[in-house]
């Protein structure tokens, strides 16, 4: 009864998106069927810390990665917070565990100059597929929004005359981002050949397979990945790479950083920060041309 309330809480009152909330449940049920082999116990509410960490060696031991590890315990604790919060437990069991020590990943945003190489004219076909996936990577270069935020586009979300879009971001936030002009023209071009396809059965939304399906993430992130191929040596070329390049640009460009938080949907600046560090290639050209050694 305890987990269904905690997944309504997180559904109801913190509003997170189906997939995070899939990711809590799968965290706490993984942990809860290992329990109940292992200790003979049919609830995790009356669980102590000794019982977690034979887990977290467990996950180690079956080669989990420590980054893995450490979110799920980390659904774990929302888990035991919330129980406290609602009284059903009088401790937490992780209140004194420490984080696994994870590698820190550097990702790098594109260059301009791949993003510009691989939005090239050349690299996509005169069909539905081709117009379709150079706007998606279009989108998400020019606006910064996430895969989700993507895939859930309505077309009534458009908003030409004023030039902008309505993104529906986490926790069901709405905002609004300008749209530039190569953008809009994309989308007109992509339209003409979405309302050729023979059957539509998701209407509302913006971007559809070739089927007339509404597109899923996994589609979002292989065309993403497909076009960046080309052009990037880097080992992430995900969709999220394009919105760190989004920021990336924008921050290197002179734009106010408050702006560019809004813009991207964060809650706060520290979340926007992140991309406050330049790119290897901005760093390297401050360094040539101003240390003293170099003149």
């Amino acid at each position: 009864m305890s987990i269904k309330s905690f997944i309504d809480y997180l559904q109801l009152e913190k509003k997170y998106s189906p997939n995070t909330i899939k990711a809590y449940e799968n965290d706490i049920t993984s942990f809860s069927d290992y329990n109940k082999n292992e200790f003979d116990q049919s609830s995790i509410n009356k669980v102590d810390y000794s019982q977690l960490r034979s887990w977290i060696v467990k996950l180690v031991e079956s080669k989990i990665s420590n980054r893995s590890i450490n979110r799920k315990i980390s659904s774990l604790n929302t888990y035991y917070k919330f129980l406290l919060k609602i009284e059903k437990i009088k401790k937490n069991p992780l209140d004194n565990h420490r984080a696994l020590k994870t590698k820190k990943i550097i990702q790098l945003p594109f260059s301009e100059k791949e993003v510009i190489s691989a939005l090239d004219i050349n690299n996509f076909q005169n069909s539905f597929e081709g117009k379709r996936d150079r706007l998606i990577i279009e989108m998400l270069y020019s606006t910064g929004i996430r895969r989700i935020e993507l895939t859930g586009l309505k077309i009534k979300d458009i908003d030409f005359s004023s030039k902008r879009i309505k993104v529906l971001g986490k926790r069901n936030k709405e905002r609004f981002i300008p749209m530039l002009e190569s953008t809009i023209s994309l989308i007109n071009e992509y339209m003409d050949y979405r309302n050729e396809l023979k059957r539509i059965h998701n209407k509302d939304f913006l971007f559809l397979t070739s089927k007339g399906e509404k597109i899923y993430e996994n589609l979002v992130y292989r065309i993403t990945n497909k076009y960046f191929d080309y052009v990037s040596t880097k080992v992430k070329k995900s969709p999220h790479i394009l919105r760190h390049s989004f920021a990336t640009h924008l921050l290197n460009n002179g734009a106010d950083l408050n702006a560019v938080k809004d813009l991207l949907g964060h809650s706060s600046l520290a979340a926007t920060q992140v991309y406050t560090n330049r790119s290897i290639e901005e760093i390297k050209k401050v360094y040539s041309n101003t240390h003293p050694r170099n003149k």
